[in-house]
């Protein structure tokens, strides 16, 4: 059974950084695509940002990309994400996904399926 378990949410103010992971199991973690998504409340959920299997190359959305860095340890089964210079605009709910599509295009196609979502951590960025 696969599991995708998000953690290291919570609230921050304006300015601040956040880690944020997911724990994968249940799957050959480095086999897989990684990458975020975010939803606010009467949105749908957006791609943030996406890493090869191997780590090499990363993609994000353009609001995000200068402030954060996402990453992996194939030798832990985690993925990262760094998030600094949170803004309140970037309050949400925080899904990891795992697929084995290319990663490079993630966000490039509205309504793509994939294969695994963890629950989410909640991210609140107010002062």
């Amino acid at each position: 059974q696969v599991q995708l378990v998000e953690s290291g949410g919570g609230l921050v103010r304006p300015g601040e950084s956040l880690r944020i992971s997911c724990a994968a199991s249940g799957l050959t973690f480095s086999n897989y695509a990684m990458g975020w998504f975010r939803q606010t409340l009467g949105k749908e959920r957006e791609f943030v940002a996406s890493i090869t299997r191997d780590g090499a190359a990363t993609y994000y959305e353009d609001d995000v990309k200068y402030r954060w860095t996402i990453s992996r340890d194939n030798a832990k089964n985690t993925l990262y994400l760094q998030m600094d210079d949170l803004v309140p605009e970037d309050t949400a709910v925080y899904y990891c996904v795992a697929d084995l599509s290319d990663p490079a295009a993630w966000g490039l196609r509205p309504g793509q399926v994939y294969a695994y979502w963890g629950q989410g951590t909640r991210v609140t960025v107010s002062s």
